[in-house]
């Protein structure tokens, strides 16, 4: 028991103690004025005074040093008593059957401490485990609604543009072009009558809605196998059902022909529709026909599919010059690997080129080879667009852009819409959004941010990005790019549609500086000699 004062672990021997008994009674003859009596005991070999029973007082039988501690009790010089210090309380006995043992005391510590901690550490773990994890994906979840919310401030104030959509065909395949029934405002995910159980359905109304779309660029697709046949007449087939669709929806969709309309259709909230024609074949080789599908809306041309045109070279070329393996095939297409027949452009492919950009047509070089890409950059006086294409650096596919194509855009001033489509992205079967913002950044990167787009494919493309799966999606793309600072709203906005608005323009300027310049349009005619005798439906002699 500690009183304040030092202690000595020498113990004095009995014959130098002396104990003063008169002394003693005297302490208990003057106490006894006291307001409460005391009585000296000696417990641990040390005195010890208690109230009560002040009749007995037994000294301890060897006292040391530690016995002899300050009196608690002083006689203050007047007959009265003061307590100097109050008395600790006397220690408690020591339980039956647990010795007092020093390593005994140590092991109760440790379990006790063994204890303690052990229920931190599951408290610890249910926090880390169940917690932090929903805490995390709370902050996430609002962090994902505050970016989402600042998408959709930038798509308030610009339009977005997707490059490339193939509803059209699936109408003819699945409708056979017949819309009275057709509910496009209805969910076609969920129609068995129009995806026939499966899920490849990625378009519709309400989806295009949500995505926030703006402006939608619909193909008038027409296969590969219909060269030399009826190419001319499905185009114009595919162009009637796109103009009728939009006409069936008139508070929803508008026709759109040019970048004003565009600008105008999202000031007033309806889906700008445009008509993109994807295939050089579907001229029949034919400037008339060209000027003819522009007059109808078409306001841009990808000069050839999986096919090489009587004039053009196709990506195909590629595959078998440079090495690169198909890693799909096209239900639509022939199985045939065409070789390199004009060097990129024949002298009528570029004629073509020049006529494009008299009518304000935009040269779409997605499936071309990249001779011809390199030869109609060459020719053309306005921007191309790659409609819905990728990085090759990212994915080794003749369908995607090599970085000499990218280098050269900026002093082109075109753009390439990154496609959708999972072979395309990472040239396997699965893919996610972050492989779409691979091609992206890498485009951004080797053009800059002026050059780069959207053109997902979607109702054309099997093989869906993770996160990407219809047009609903588009806002997750955007949002994800937000979290990169290199992504400024302004950056957002040129990916969004900017850059096609800007392409569209400058394409119209052009169309309108020639027809100032009165450029008269191009009248030849393709050579037998290019035709090479391989047209089935064309009268002879003329």
């Amino acid at each position: 028991m500690s009183s304040g004062y030092p202690r000595t672990s020498t113990r004095l021997p009995i014959q130098d103690i002396e104990l003063n008994l008169d002394l003693i009674e005297t302490i208990r003859a003057d106490t006894s004025n006291c307001s409460s009596p005391v009585r000296t005991t000696m417990l641990g070999s040390s005195w010890v005074f208690h109230q009560q029973n002040r009749d007995h007082l037994t000294p301890p039988t060897t006292p040391s040093p530690d016995d002899f501690l300050p009196h608690p009790i002083k006689m203050n010089g007047i007959g009265h008593c003061a307590l100097h210090t109050p008395l600790p309380p006397p220690p408690k006995p020591p339980l039956k059957g647990i010795p007092e043992k020093a390593s005994f005391l140590r092991l109760q510590q440790g379990r006790q401490k063994l204890i303690v901690g052990s229920v931190i550490f599951l408290c610890l773990a249910l926090f880390l485990g169940v917690g932090l994890p929903l805490a995390l994906d709370l902050r996430a979840s609002r962090l994902l609604e505050a970016r989402l919310q600042v998408v959709q401030r930038i798509l308030s104030d610009a339009p977005l543009v997707d490059g490339h959509n193939d509803l059209a065909w699936n109408l003819r395949r699945r409708r056979q072009n017949k819309l009275f029934d057709f509910k496009f405002n209805s969910d076609l995910k969920g129609d068995p009558a129009w995806n026939g159980g499966g899920s490849w359905s990625q378009t519709d109304l309400n989806r295009m809605q949500k995505g926030l779309v703006s402006a939608q660029f619909w193909s008038a697709y027409a296969p590969c196998g219909s060269q030399y046949l009826d190419s001319v007449q499905l185009t114009l087939e595919q162009i009637d059902v796109i103009i009728r669709l939009v006409e069936k929806y008139p508070k929803q969709m508008q026709l759109a022909t040019s970048a004003e309309e565009i600008e105008n259709a999202h000031r007033v909230g309806k889906i700008a529709s445009l008509i993109g024609v994807e295939g050089g074949h579907s001229l029949g080789s034919s400037l008339a026909i060209l000027r003819i599908l522009y007059q109808l809306g078409a306001r841009y041309l990808t000069l050839t599919h999986a096919c090489n045109t009587p004039w053009a070279d196709s990506s195909l070329v590629d595959e078998a010059t440079l090495g690169h393996k198909t890693l799909i095939q096209d239900e639509d297409e022939p199985p045939l690997m065409p070789v390199s027949e004009h060097d990129g452009l024949s002298d009528f492919g570029k004629l073509v080129v020049q006529e494009m950009n008299r009518l304000g047509m935009m040269v779409d070089l997605s499936h071309v080879s990249v001779r011809t890409m390199e030869a109609a950059m060459r020719v053309t006086k306005a921007p191309v667009i790659f409609s819905h294409s990728g990085a090759q650096a990212i994915c080794n596919s003749t369908r995607n852009v090599p970085d000499s194509i990218l280098s050269k855009l900026s002093s082109n001033g075109g753009i390439v819409m990154v496609s959708f489509f999972n072979q395309f992205l990472n040239c396997r079967e699965k893919a996610s959004l972050r492989d779409v913002i691979a091609h992206i950044n890498h485009i951004r990167n080797m053009a800059g941010v002026n050059h780069v787009g959207l053109g997902a494919g979607f109702d054309g493309i099997t093989q869906v990005p993770e996160g990407l799966e219809d047009v609903s999606k588009y806002p997750m793309l955007l949002a994800e790019l937000a979290r990169d600072r290199r992504w400024s709203a302004d950056d957002i906005k040129k990916l969004a549609g900017g850059n096609l608005v800007r392409v569209m323009k400058e394409t119209e300027r052009i169309r309108n500086d020639m027809e100032r310049a009165k450029i008269a349009p191009h009248e030849e005619w393709i050579s037998m000699e290019d035709l090479d005798e391989k047209t089935y439906c064309r009268f002879p002699g003329i």
